[in-house]
């Protein structure tokens, strides 16, 4: 199966394309999309990278997206093609956290971090739930288990309090593309319709951020 996945999350992005069966996705594409042109680069970049290998969206068989926690803006623009997309082609949604792809780099329970700026962090416990917490939060519920992040200032702030971390590579459209695959094996889908973005924040504080 030729599975379509698309990060929007950050300051950059990129869109992967993967051949999946059984336990197995091969990455046998991976386009960068640079930040703050997302609408613009989306669609032709997706275009470009299935034209690179021979194939067309019609031979796509599954799409994975990330689904948050990051850019309000970028998050919507990513959702938004997967949305028209799966809607055209009738084909299964993966909907994959950036804190699930970060978790995912290693077996066994790990909390992963990542910066949420205005001295929050984005924090993914080991039983999976998700929420944003301040620096003392984080530092209170994190001492049980080791600790997964992209960003060295949650690192340096781990270790300040004596906790195990790991720094690893802010996951990119491979990751999501694998993690995506995993879901769509064991049925863990979403409907187009259902596809929405997990910021973390609250409505109101991502506007007032944006217009700050």
């Amino acid at each position: 199966m030729l599975l379509l996945a698309i990060d929007t999350s950050g300051k950059d992005g990129s869109i992967g394309l993967a051949r999946c069966r059984a336990a197995d996705c091969k990455i046998i594409g991976l386009a960068p999309l640079d930040g703050g042109a997302f609408s613009a680069q989306l669609i032709p970049q997706i275009a470009a990278l299935l034209t690179m290998h021979g194939v067309t969206k019609q031979d796509i068989g599954a799409l994975a997206a990330t689904s948050g926690p990051g850019s309000f803006t970028g998050l919507r623009v990513g959702l938004a093609a997967v949305k028209a997309l799966a809607q055209v082609l009738d084909k299964p949604v993966a909907a994959v956290s950036l804190l699930e792809a970060i978790a995912s780099a290693r077996r066994g329970p790990v909390i992963a971090a990542m910066d949420a700026g205005r001295k929050d962090i984005y924090v993914r416990q080991e039983d999976g739930s998700e929420s944003l917490l301040t620096h003392q939060e984080f530092l209170a519920v994190a001492h049980a288990q080791p600790i997964l992040t992209p960003d060295k200032s949650i690192a340096d702030l781990a270790r300040s309090a004596g906790l195990k971390v790991e720094e690893v590579p802010r996951p990119r459209s491979d990751a999501i593309a694998r993690r995506g695959w995993e879901k769509i094996q064991s049925g863990q889908t979403v409907s187009p319709e259902a596809l929405d973005a997990n910021y973390l924040r609250r409505s109101d504080q991502i506007f007032a951020k944006s217009i700050t």
